[in-house]
């Protein structure tokens, strides 16, 4: 019988010599031999199979594999479910070898399977991890790649969940991430190559014993145990590093969270010589705050960076095969208007996670992405929005490009401190699309903005309608864009003057200016049926508001606000001014020639409409052609 080495056995069966030579050691493969110089292992030799997962033994009823929503265990993902590959993501990072890098991308974008998936390639386990990257694009990258699999100790840390209303509870949940992963280390105790004293620290930190201003230090310590333990230096990954700041922000201990997470990560990542490399991910570079003080080696990676770009989200190319794969490529115009639209470098990407819910939902398209987390930073920013800021979103959802700077490493408080730094949190964030880059010498850009898809501006209505609240409700909301699509200005009245008495006790103001504020409100709900304009030139004059409508069977609708200025004595005097004011704003829409645009676009039937408000009283008079 001719007999192999442990290399060419490694080779015919697609693993790494050192699990070779480990399974004949444990007797796993019948019929090797150990010559005094090597393993000797018969030509037909069976490769012992994996105990953990059998690849690709799971299949939906239809034959096909079972989508991986919400899958974030890399084995598992690429075992039992439809994995899209995105192994050559390591081969880009070996190649490059970034000491640290930072991946900034929006949530539900594959970062923290991405992020599994690279522990699993680098990390050093007795068992063989090598089988999950069999007939992946990176094992078929050669044998320089394949020498990496399995070679280091695994720091793998992650914030995602970190989610408290107050720093004492999210202290002790930080320490608890902390904690779990000295755990995972546990063989560290036996080790003989670390001192009694580091292992008195390990201990002490495990009971929750150490000394608070020590654990700013445990990620720096432990890439120094794991070293000393495995004779070379860690592999350390951080996911969703920035959820607890943004936590800290939102609940009102943003500086006591920034100088945890400052010290934390500086000490571990700044000049840590017993670190092989680093990979972090986040949704923000929250750099202005110091928190990587001095880490001039952070090769960051946002959404504007071409490198890596096509490993988060889908690419176009995904998408067609995995429609082909579920037979219904036909659908492809349809997941293009919803789902794609996203930038990232100089690839096309769509959104993985509602592509994936899409099929699943037999291919029916919904507002997927927004139930996947907290958007309250979005309601903070639509909250306290500038007009000027308000009117772009409004631009926005009708479909227009604006222009900003974008600044990659905006921090959270400047979201309400300096206007244009709401654009770059909504391009990091997903909400918000370049369409192009010119890039300035401060290392930031000037960027045409969009919003991707049609899944992102329903949520761009919901998130305008949030900022009126506690007064717009849903409810409310649908029942006017009822009245006003049949042309009932009677209940549109009724229901706008329930709203006002409602509504009016939150504000000291009640000038024109509010109420058409109010108005506009009301009116970006109309976004799927109408394009929404506030105070642009048309026939002789400024209209207030016009509702220009996407389909003919609609009608136009111009609305002209007053406010009554001076106090008023009693319901009699209020209802002749409200009717005056009323009446006066639909002849200045005669007057002013305001419908003008509207016919010039083909509008057949407009609908005229004079809004009169005192306080918490309003009277609405319409006409049409």
């Amino acid at each position: 019988m001719q007999y192999f080495t442990s290399a060419q056995m490694a080779e015919k069966w697609g693993i790494t010599k050192r699990r070779v030579n480990s399974l004949c050691q444990s007797g796993s493969i019948e019929g090797a031999y150990n010559d005094g110089y090597r393993w000797q292992i018969p030509e037909n030799a069976v490769r012992p199979g994996n105990r953990r997962y059998s690849k690709g033994t799971i299949k939906v009823g239809s034959g096909k594999k079972p989508l991986p929503i919400g899958i974030s265990d890399f084995r598992m993902a690429v075992s039992r479910y439809y994995y899209v590959d995105k192994t050559l993501l390591i081969k880009d990072l070996l190649d490059y070898h970034p000491l640290v890098s930072l991946f900034t991308k929006p949530r539900r974008f594959g970062k923290t399977l991405n992020m599994d998936m690279l522990r699993v390639f680098f990390e050093k386990t007795t068992e063989d991890t090598s089988v999950y990257f069999v007939g992946t694009n990176i094992w078929a990258a050669g044998d320089n790649y394949r020498t990496e699999q399995g070679r280091y100790p695994v720091i793998f840390l992650t914030f995602k969940d970190v989610k408290y209303n107050t720093w004492e509870e999210t202290k002790i949940n930080l320490y608890s991430v902390i904690q779990a992963e000295y755990r995972r280390h546990i063989d560290l105790f036996e080790s003989d190559k670390i001192t009694d004293i580091d292992k008195q620290y390990i201990e002490k930190m495990l009971l929750g014993t150490l000394d608070p201003a020590l654990w700013a230090g445990t990620l720096a310590n432990l890439s120094l145990l794991l070293e000393l333990h495995y004779g070379i230096a860690p592999v350390i990954l951080i996911d969703e590093y920035d959820t607890p700041i943004q936590q800290g922000y939102m609940k009102g201990f943003y500086e006591e969270v920034i100088s945890f997470m400052r010290n934390f990560l500086s000490g571990g990542l700044k000049d840590n010589k017993h670190m092989s490399m680093a990979f972090m991910t986040g949704i923000l570079r929250v750099a202005k705050e110091s928190i990587f003080s001095g880490l001039n080696n952070l090769n960051v990676n946002s959404v504007l960076e071409k490198r890596y770009s096509e490993y988060f989200g889908f690419t176009e190319k995904e998408v067609i095969q995995l429609l082909k794969d579920f037979d219904h490529l036909h659908k492809l115009e349809e997941v293009r208007e919803w789902y794609d639209g996203f930038h990232f470098g100089n690839h096309e990407i769509y959104n993985p996670w509602s592509v994936l819910n899409y099929v699943d939902a037999d291919f029916f398209p919904k507002t997927f992405w927004q139930s996947t987390g907290s958007n309250e930073i979005v309601g903070e920013i639509v909250k306290d929005a500038s007009d000027e800021v308000l009117a772009d979103l409004r631009s926005l959802l009708n479909g227009e490009v604006i222009e900003a700077y974008v600044d990659t490493s905006v921090v959270y408080p400047e979201v309400r401190r300096n206007p244009s730094s709401i654009y770059s949190f909504l391009l990091m964030a997903g909400y918000l699309t370049v369409q192009s880059e010119q890039q300035l010498y401060d290392g930031n850009s000037i960027c045409k903005l969009c919003i991707p898809n049609k899944e992102i501006t329903i949520l761009y209505e919901k998130e305008i309608l949030a900022k009126m609240e506690p007064m717009v409700t849903a409810s409310t909301a649908i029942v006017l864009q009822r009245a006003l699509l049949t042309g009932d200005m009677e209940r549109f009245q009724e229901e706008l003057q329930k709203f006002i008495k409602s509504a009016v006790s939150y504000y000291d103001a009640t000038t024109e200016g509010f109420y058409h504020g109010i108005l506009l409100g009301m009116s970006a709900i109309m976004n799927q049926y109408y394009e929404l304009t506030s105070n642009r030139e048309a026939g002789n004059g400024r209209y207030d508001i016009q509702l220009r409508p996407k389909r003919k069977e609609y009608p136009g609708f111009l609305i002209e606000i007053k406010a009554a200025s001076k106090k008023l004595a009693n319901n009699e005097e209020i209802d002749q001014i409200l009717e005056a004011l009323a009446l006066e704003g639909l002849e200045q829409i005669d007057q002013q020639q305001y419908a003008m645009e509207l016919k010039q676009c083909g509008c057949e039937r407009i609908i005229r409409m004079g809004i009169a408000f005192y306080k918490k009283r309003c009277k609405v008079v319409s006409k049409q052609n």
